[in-house]
C-alpha cells in the first residue's frame, strides 16, 4: 500500500509539471476541442425514439434482448459516499503546541512570582505591578491576595497547570478545533477540583481561557486514503439480465432501476456507427489544422496568442451547438417545413463575431470551414453548408465598417436578405415545392439573420470583457460625445477637451500612414488627459482669466500638479471601466518625460543645487505600444503649435520636426515599434493635419470704418450727379 501511495504521488507531481507547461496545455485545449466538435457533428443528443425518463409512462413493452450482468452505478456510488462517511478523521498532534502553551504559563507565572519576591515593593506597588504585567483582567480582590501569596505556592500552582496541559494534549487524539470548548470545560473543572484559594483558581481559569489551543489538526491526506479504502472495499452492485426478460410493461411507471436495466441493454440510447464518427474526427482535425496553418503564415499575431484561438474555438463550438439545437427541433405537426431547419443556423453569428473581435479575413476562412460541417452536421446535406456559407460571408462584410452598434442590426438585416435569396436559389435547384419555398426561404432566412445579429450583440460584451478585447464596437461607443466621461471633461475643462479633439484628429492620421489603429488612437487622444479634470484651473488651456495659480506656487510643486493627471487619469479610468489598451495610453502619454517650463523656472532659483532633472520627470512608463507614441507626438505637437505665433507651413513643420526629434533623442520613443522612416511620414501627417486647422484668415475690415467709407462714397456721387444736371 506504502508503495502504491509513492507511485500515485509522484504520477500526481508529474501530471501537475506538464499541467504548467504551455506546450501541453494549448495541446490538451486542441484535444478538447476536437472532441467536442466530432460530438457536435456526430452524436444524436437529441434522438427521435422514445427518451425514457424516470416518473414517465412507457409508451411500450420493454424485453432483453440478451443475456448480461451489468453494474449499477448510481446505487455502487451511494453505497460507496456511505462508507467514507463513517470513516473516522485522522489526527496529527503538533508537540510544539504543548511545549508553547506551556511556556506562556511559565511566562505568566515567572512574571507572578518575580513581582511576589520582590522586597524592595509594598503591598500597593506589587497590586499596580501585577496589574500592569498581566495579560487578561482580574479582579481587584484576586490582585491583592495575589499580592501576598508566596512565589513558592505560584510554583506549586504552574506546575500543576502544566501537568493538566500536558496530560490533555498527549492523551487520544489531543485537542481538536471540534473539542476544544470541552477539553477547556474539562481541565477547568479539575483546577476547581484541585481545592486551590479562590484567587488562585481565578488565576489558573483565566490562564487556560487564554492560552488553550488545538493541538491535533486534521490529516487529510491519510484521512482521504482512508476513505478511498473504505470506499474500495464496497463491492459494486451488480444485477443480472436474462435474455427475454420483461424490463417494464406498457403503461408502468419509469423508476431508476428500470432506466438502469435499459441504458446497459442499449435501448435508450443511438448506437454511433464507430468509424463514421472516427472519420469525422480526421475531418474536424484536417480543418482544424487548415486554419491554425493559415494563421501561421498570415496572422502571426493571433496565432502566438493563446487567448485569441481559445476565443477562436469558443465562439466555432458555441455557434454550431446552438445549431445541433435548432436542427434536432422536431415540429410534428409540419414536417416538411421542419425538415428545412438547417436554414436557420445562425453561421453569420461567428463570422460577425470573428470579424469584430479578431480579423475579418480570418472571418471568411472560418465561416467557409463551418458550413463544411454544417453539411455533415445535417446529414451530409450541402444545400444547408450552401446557404450558411453566403450568409456567414455577408455577415462578415457587414460588420467590416462599423461606426455604431446598430449596425450589428443592420448588418442582420443584410444576413436575412442574404439568406432568403440564397434559399430561394437553393430550392429552385433542389425542386422543392413552390409554396413550401417561399415560406421557408422568408420565415427561416429572416429568422437565421436576426438571430445572429441577436448572438453577436448579446455575447460581443462578455467576449471582450473575458478576453480583453476592445473591440471597435466597445471603441465607437467611448468616443460618442454623450459618454459619461467625455461630457464631464467639456463641461468641467472645455480646453482639454478642444486639445484632446485636436489630439485625435493629429493621432488618427498618423495611424493611418503608419498602420496602427485609428480608431484605437482615435479614441485614447480624446482620454488621455482626463485626470484633468480633477484641478482643470492648473492647465493652461482651462484659464480663462489672467491669473495663473502656478505663479504663486514652487515650482516643484507646480510639477506635481501636473504630473498627477496621469495618475489621476488612470484612476478615472478605471473606475469608469474603460478597456486596458485606453488605460495604457492614458498612463504612458507622457512616458518619462521632462516638464522642460518649471525645471528651467527652479534652475533660475538661488538654490539650484538642490534642483535635480528627476524631480521634473514625470513617473512613466514610456510608450509600450504604437498607439500609445502617437498620441504621445500628437499632444506635444498640439501644445507647442497652439502657443507658436505666426504659424506658417515652413515654421509648424519645423517645430514638429523638432518635437518629434527631441521625443526621440530623450529616450521616449525607445520601447515601442516605430522606425525612423515612420517618424518621418508621422511628422508629414501633422503638418498637413494642422495646415488645415491653423490656416491663415481674411481680415476683416472694421464695420463702422467700412459704413463710413461708403457712405463718403455715395455721397460723391450725388455731387457729381448734381453738377452734371446743372
Amino acid at each position: 500500500m506504502f508503495a502504491f501511495g509513492r507511485i500515485k504521488n509522484r504520477l500526481t507531481a508529474v501530471l501537475s509539471l506538464l499541467a504548467r507547461q504551455r506546450k501541453i496545455r494549448r495541446g490538451s485545449a486542441a484535444v478538447l476541442f476536437l472532441l467536442l466538435l466530432t460530438l457536435i457533428m456526430s452524436v444524436n443528443f437529441f434522438p427521435n425514439e422514445t427518451n425514457l425518463q424516470v416518473g414517465q409512462v412507457s409508451p411500450r413493452t420493454y424485453y432483453a434482448d440478451k443475456s448480461i450482468v451489468f453494474e449499477d452505478k448510481n446505487k455502487t456510488t451511494e453505497q460507496r459516499r456511505l462508507a467514507a462517511e463513517k470513516v473516522e478523521k485522522v489526527y496529527v498532534k503538533d508537540p510544539q503546541v504543548s511545549i508553547g502553551v506551556q511556556r506562556d504559563i511559565s511566562d505568566v507565572a515567572g512574571a507572578l512570582r518575580e513581582v511576589q519576591g520582590d522586597e524592595n515593593l509594598d503591598k500597593s506597588a506589587r497590586f499596580d505591578k501585577l496589574k500592569e504585567i498581566l495579560p487578561f483582567t482580574l479582579n481587584n480582590a484576586d490582585l491583592e491576595k495575589l499580592a501576598e501569596s508566596s512565589p513558592d505556592y505560584t510554583q506549586q500552582v504552574e506546575n500543576s497547570l502544566k501537568g493538566l496541559i500536558a496530560l490533555s494534549m498527549e492523551e487520544g487524539d489531543g485537542i481538536t478545533q471540534d473539542s476544544l470548548e470541552e477539553d477547556e470545560r474539562d481541565i477547568v473543572g479539575q483546577i476547581t477540583r484541585m481545592s486551590l484559594p479562590q484567587h488562585y483558581e481565578n488565576l489558573a481559569i483565566s490562564i487556560i481561557e487564554l492560552y488553550l489551543r488545538p493541538n491535533a489538526f486534521i490529516d487529510y491526506e491519510m484521512t482521504r486514503q482512508k476513505q478511498e479504502e473504505a470506499m474500495a472495499l464496497v463491492a459494486p452492485t451488480m444485477i443480472s439480465i436474462k435474455e427475454s426478460e420483461k424490463i417494464i410493461g406498457e403503461g408502468e411507471i419509469v423508476s431508476e432501476e428500470h432506466l438502469a436495466k435499459l441504458q446497459a441493454l442499449g435501448l435508450t440510447r443511438t448506437k454511433l456507427p464507430w468509424t463514421s464518427v472516427m472519420g469525422i474526427f480526421l475531418l474536424t482535425v484536417m480543418l482544424t489544422v487548415l486554419v491554425l496553418f493559415y494563421l501561421f503564415q498570415q496572422n502571426r499575431e493571433i496565432y502566438d496568442h493563446p487567448g485569441h484561438i481559445y476565443l477562436l474555438a469558443i465562439i466555432v463550438i458555441a455557434v454550431l451547438a446552438v445549431g445541433k439545437a435548432i436542427i434536432a427541433i422536431n415540429v410534428n405537426q409540419w414536417p416538411e417545413f421542419g425538415a428545412q431547419f438547417g436554414y436557420m443556423v445562425p453561421l453569420a453569428a461567428a463570422g460577425m463575431l470573428i470579424a469584430i473581435l479578431l480579423d475579418s479575413r480570418l472571418a471568411v476562412l472560418v465561416v467557409a470551414v463551418m458550413s463544411f460541417m454544417l453539411a455533415i452536421m445535417t446529414d451530409h446535406q450541402l444545400r444547408f453548408g450552401l446557404v450558411g456559407l453566403i450568409g456567414g460571408i455577408t455577415g462578415v462584410y457587414g460588420v467590416s465598417k462599423l461606426s455604431q452598434r446598430g449596425d450589428l442590426v443592420r448588418a442582420g438585416f443584410y444576413t436575412s436578405g442574404a439568406n432568403v435569396a440564397a434559399i430561394f436559389i437553393v430550392g429552385l435547384v433542389t425542386g422543392t415545392p413552390l409554396g413550401l419555398l417561399i415560406s421557408t426561404s422568408l420565415a427561416l432566412g429572416i429568422t437565421s439573420g436576426i438571430l445572429s445579429s441577436i448572438l453577436t450583440n448579446g455575447s460581443l460584451p462578455f467576449l471582450e470583457h473575458t478576453f480583453q478585447i476592445t473591440s471597435p464596437v466597445r471603441l465607437l461607443e467611448l468616443s460618442h460625445p454623450n459618454n459619461v466621461l467625455l461630457k464631464k471633461l467639456l463641461t468641467e475643462a472645455p480646453g482639454t477637451y478642444h486639445h484632446s479633439i485636436i489630439v485625435g484628429n493629429l493621432a488618427e492620421a498618423a495611424a493611418d500612414v503608419v498602420g496602427g489603429e485609428s480608431l484605437l488612437v482615435r479614441v485614447g487622444a480624446y482620454y488621455h488627459d482626463i485626470g484633468k479634470i480633477k484641478r482643470p484651473y492648473f492647465f493652461i488651456e482651462n484659464q480663462m482669466t489672467c491669473d495663473n495659480p502656478h505663479d504663486k506656487i514652487a515650482p516643484s510643486l507646480s510639477t506635481l500638479i501636473l504630473t498627477s493627471h496621469v495618475k489621476d487619469g488612470v484612476e478615472m479610468a478605471r473606475e469608469h471601466k474603460l478597456p486596458q489598451r485606453i488605460i495604457d495610453i492614458i498612463e504612458q502619454h507622457h512616458g518619462s518625460g521632462l516638464v522642460s517650463y518649471f525645471y528651467h523656472k527652479a534652475l533660475e532659483s538661488d538654490r539650484t543645487e538642490t534642483v535635480t532633472e528627476e524631480e521634473f520627470r514625470y513617473e512613466g512608463p514610456k510608450p509600450q505600444t504604437k498607439e500609445a507614441a502617437l498620441v504621445m507626438l500628437a499632444d506635444s505637437v498640439e501644445a507647442a503649435v497652439r502657443s507658436l505665433q505666426n504659424r506658417t507651413a515652413g515654421r509648424v513643420e519645423g517645430l514638429v520636426r523638432k518635437i518629434i526629434k527631441d521625443k526621440l533623442n530623450d529616450g521616449q520613443l525607445d520601447e515601442c515599434d516605430l522606425t525612423l522612416k515612420d517618424l518621418d511620414v508621422i511628422a508629414a501627417a501633422f503638418v498637413r493635419v494642422l495646415t488645415g486647422i491653423f490656416h491663415s484668415r481674411i481680415e476683416y475690415p472694421d464695420m463702422a470704418q467700412e459704413m463710413e467709407r461708403r457712405r463718403k462714397r455715395v455721397g460723391t456721387r450725388k455731387q457729381l450727379a448734381e453738377k452734371s444736371g446743372g
